[in-house]
């Protein structure tokens, strides 16, 4: 028997990959690939060394496990590599990161299909 939860989470996501993505770039090193990619955001909070919790917001991607394909191997985000989004003649860049100890990426769904990367922006291109 399917398991009905896995098919409906499967569905779901072809419905968010066709319908609320954008095309932008990720870049690790010399190697590159456009994705579909849903703008998404977390944020974060994190204690300082006087106890003050202060709040950090990224901005995420969310990608297919599947299309994150560098020279030619899957792969998944690491922190340092980059983002590279347009909107109309500007290019923002964001650096996959997450504050602290986090991890720059976690998976979306239980069925590892979604990636979300985190990232920061670092740069805007005319």
């Amino acid at each position: 028997m399917t398991d009905v939860l896995e098919r409906g989470s499967a569905w779901l996501e072809d419905q968010r990959n066709r319908h609320m993505t954008r095309t932008v770039t990720y870049q690790r090193g010399g190697d590159s690939v456009d994705v579909a990619a849903t703008i998404g955001r977390t944020e974060f909070e994190q204690a300082d060394d006087f106890g003050v919790i202060h709040k950090v917001e990224s901005r995420d991607y969310l990608v297919r496990t599947t299309d994150l394909v560098l020279a030619s191997v899957q792969t998944l985000p690491k922190a340092g590599d980059r983002v590279r989004e347009t909107d109309g003649a500007k290019t923002f860049v964001y650096e996959v990161m997450a504050p602290g100890s986090e991890p720059p990426f976690r998976y979306s769904d239980p069925y590892r299909r979604t990636l979300r990367i985190h990232t920061k922006h670092v740069a805007t291109e005319s």
